[in-house]
């Protein structure tokens, strides 16, 4: 059995997301300073080729489910999340949006309810550090994906750069959880959120995982000072 990446039950994730939802958006705005709409447009313009089935898993308020439509008109894409008011939210954002193509589920990462095969590209943002085991996500996202397709995970980390690191705590320790309770009197779910980055493996780790899993054509693009990165992935083709 792989070792748990997230020690937090994960139907107390699920309620902290499900009772953060209305303020979310605003949220991962704080967290990367205003930048993680461009980061979102920097792992969409990996992807290769044009796929013609997507799953953006975890997708939230389906912000990426969003920028994968427009980009790819003619792809269906599927949004998949486990919690029920994070999906309102993006089906709100969807029903004001020109696009047909996207189709919102709920459903669980650790087992994914498709079979093998199926998807030519799986997205994940700021989800991954969430589930109970990253390691078996990875698993399942190799097993559902067609050969030679592609994963492109977009995540936060905890900062390792001595200089920048004592700085970057203040903001994590110190503004997050301040700014959790002015939004929303939600401190302690804001501070899960923060725990959630400091207690995630590393960017060097999540390659080996990457590796383990099976993937291929490994490669990432760190962001800000390494807070944040893309680990792009393919499954190798038959």
């Amino acid at each position: 059995m792989s070792k748990l990446t997230n020690k937090v039950p994960e139907k107390d994730v699920q309620n902290v997301f499900d009772s953060i939802a209305g303020n979310y958006d605003k949220l991962n705005s704080i967290m990367s300073l205003g930048t993680h709409n461009k980061w979102r447009m920097e792992a969409t313009n990996m992807i290769k080729g044009s796929p013609r089935d997507i799953l953006d898993l975890c997708c939230g308020t389906a912000d990426w489910s969003l920028v994968l439509a427009n980009k790819y008109p003619n792809s269906h894409i599927i949004g998949l999340d486990f919690s029920s008011e994070m999906l309102k939210i993006g089906q709100e954002k969807i029903n004001k949006s020109e696009f047909g193509n996207i189709q919102l589920k709920q459903g669980d990462a650790m087992n994914l309810d498709y079979p093998d095969n199926t998807f030519d590209v799986v997205t994940i943002g700021f989800g991954l550090r969430n589930v109970p085991d990253a390691n078996q996500v990875l698993r399942e996202i190799y097993r559902i994906l067609k050969p030679n397709g592609q994963l492109i995970c977009l995540e936060a980390f905890k900062v390792e750069t001595p200089v920048v690191k004592w700085g970057w705590r203040l903001y994590f320790n110190e503004i997050m959880p301040a700014m959790g309770k002015v939004f929303a009197s939600h401190k302690s779910e804001y501070q899960y959120l923060d725990d959630s980055v400091n207690k995630f493996v590393s960017i060097r780790e999540l390659v080996r995982m990457y590796r383990d899993a099976g993937f291929i054509n490994i490669h990432v693009r760190g962001f800000m000072m390494k807070s944040a990165a893309i680990h792009y992935g393919m499954k190798a083709g038959r």
